[in-house]
């Protein structure tokens, strides 16, 4: 009996402060998981951009990704030449959609993209990714 009275009385309870200092680093890694994922995982927004596709480029030191710009035409000439315009900067991180865009180099497109909070160096430099393209014939 005064065996299994000591076996119980060698199984100490944790000191609190370990208690405590294990549940801080519990917290800490658990809101560093949830600001982790709003800053690079969030889709903050949504839409859609249509302009002429300027320029498709595949560059990076480490991580090689697709970069692109679109040109978004405000006024338009008669023969059909943006007047007013400006750059929209994304990223491509499918290869089959970066493949695509540069088949329709110098054309007219619609591209679905979402955006996040901020860019991750192997998805690219831009916070916009682009999703999804339509051709667009209909242009004047």
């Amino acid at each position: 009996m005064e065996e299994s009275a000591l076996l119980k009385n060698s199984k100490r309870k944790m000191p609190s402060y370990k208690k405590i200092l294990y549940s801080i680093f519990f917290c800490l890694i658990i809101g560093l998981s949830i600001v982790g994922y709003w800053k690079y995982y969030f889709t903050f927004s949504e839409g859609y951009r249509t302009g002429l596709i300027q320029k498709l480029s595949y560059k990076g030191i480490f991580f090689k990704t697709y970069e692109g710009e679109l040109v978004l035409s405000s006024l338009v000439s008669s023969n059909n030449i943006a007047l007013a315009s400006e750059k929209f900067y994304f990223s491509v991180p499918s290869d089959s959609i970066a493949n695509l865009l540069q088949n329709y180099e110098g054309k007219q497109v619609k591209l679905h993209y979402v955006q996040k909070n901020h860019s991750i160096c192997w998805r690219g430099d831009s916070e916009y990714l682009v999703d999804g393209i339509t051709i667009q014939s209909n242009f004047k």
